[in-house]
């Protein structure tokens, strides 16, 4: 018979608490050395590797995306009133139909295909400081690094580069601390954001083009086609999925080589290494340290039953580092052989990240460029790290020196 989880002695830690992220992550990593499973402010986490990714594959635990304001305390009507469907809080049949429909568009080769746009737009973020040899990259590079990506990718034109980057933050104030205080902003973007994407949808309606919304609109199984609604749902979910965690993984990895200048190096005299660097600074330092899900059903996993309705956390920056599946975790090494098994830092299972070609590309050409023009980097003042609970986590604020190569 399993054992209810709230009459074990499980180690107690705070889902979210006032220290550097560093530290609550090494406080982690501690307790995952003799226990699996901790209790947090609102369930459970586990934290080693195999318990990680035991939940994100149980089809039973469901994503908490949608339940973002409830977690909050949140009950603001207007904002409950427009929760929708979206491919990243479905589940069951809705998600696999979803999934089916749109995976092509998410395509290795759909990525590939921007590969040397996203060159041209890091060399174009780069050019104005590039021979001063200094550049605060947060502001200069990540932030805008995404946003012309995904016009590209939606097929939005250029002049409308300023609207996607004002839109795009006040939406991901749904995953921000205070969200009862950004309630009327984020609401305010998302039907801004509506009106503008069923615009552009009507435009591909009529004259199709070389973009991800022609694809969706083109993209049907048996006769199923994604609708309008869902067609915007899932502009959607590519602003909130491909925006912030792009600009705060570039970021947390130009902080990462500054401090490890010797790996910076070899990246720079031997671009063939971008791919397992992208790996490897996803394992050592991802953006996105977990994700949280509920208990659809009582679910018995590993001898402890967990009652419907419990929030369990999955501690992806824990499982990073378990010695049994990555030898060396502690050792920041982008030459490190594949292992067999994937990192977490995009997830798995039926949630695994949709747009992982994408932002693997992106992060992949930013570093191919990046370490050719910029040699030597190094730290030219203090890292500001954002407020560690934040959804997706990176530097607030990174100033860089370097020596210019061209």
């Amino acid at each position: 018979m399993a054992s209810l989880a709230k009459d074990l002695q499980i180690p107690k830690v705070p889902l979210i608490i006032d220290q550097q992220r560093s530290d609550r992550h090494a406080l982690l990593r501690e307790i995952a050395k003799d226990s699996w499973l901790a209790r947090t402010d609102i369930g459970y986490s586990v934290l080693t590797y195999e318990s990680v990714m035991g939940i994100l594959r149980d089809k039973r635990w469901h994503s908490a995306t949608g339940m973002v304001a409830q977690l909050q305390g949140i009950t603001d009507e207007a904002f409950l009133g427009r929760r929708q469907v979206s491919i990243l809080n479905a589940e069951g049949d809705v998600h696999v139909r979803l999934r089916r429909l749109v995976a092509p568009a998410f395509s290795p080769r759909s990525a590939d295909r921007l590969r040397p746009f996203m060159r041209e737009t890091v060399n174009s973020l780069l050019d104005p400081f590039a021979a001063s040899g200094k550049a605060e990259v947060v502001r200069d590079i990540c932030e805008p690094y995404p946003i012309p990506i995904i016009c590209e990718l939606l097929g939005a034109p250029k002049e409308d580069w300023k609207l996607f980057s004002r839109l795009a933050t006040e939406i991901l104030l749904i995953f921000s601390d205070n969200l009862a205080q950004n309630m009327s902003v984020f609401l305010a973007a998302q039907q801004e954001l509506e009106k503008y994407t069923e615009g552009l949808i009507e435009k591909r309606r009529s004259v199709p083009a070389d973009d991800l919304i022609t694809d969706l609109i083109a993209a049907e199984e048996a006769g199923d086609k994604l609708n309008t609604e869902e067609l915007t749902m899932m502009v959607d979910a590519v602003i909130v999925g491909g925006t912030d965690t792009t600009r705060n993984q570039l970021g947390l990895a130009l902080a990462l080589f500054a401090e490890y200048p010797e790996q910076w190096a070899l990246l720079g005299k031997d671009p063939s290494l971008a791919q397992r660097a992208v790996e490897e600074v996803l394992r050592f330092s991802g953006a996105v340290g977990g994700t949280i899900r509920f208990a659809s059903e009582d679910i018995e996993y590993n001898g402890v039953l967990f009652p419907k309705g419990t929030f369990m956390s999955t501690s992806m920056s824990t499982g990073n580092y378990d010695a049994s599946v990555f030898p060396t975790p502690e050792v920041f090494d982008i030459t490190r052989e594949p292992v067999g098994q994937p990192h977490l830092s995009l997830g798995a299972g039926i949630h695994y990240c949709l747009g992982a070609s994408l932002a693997r590309a992106e992060l992949q050409e930013a570093f191919t460029v990046l370490s050719q023009r910029m040699l030597n980097l190094e730290l030219d003042g203090s890292v500001v790290y954002k407020p560690s609970g934040v959804g997706i986590f990176g530097p607030a604020s990174l100033p860089v020196k370097f020596t210019p190569s061209r």
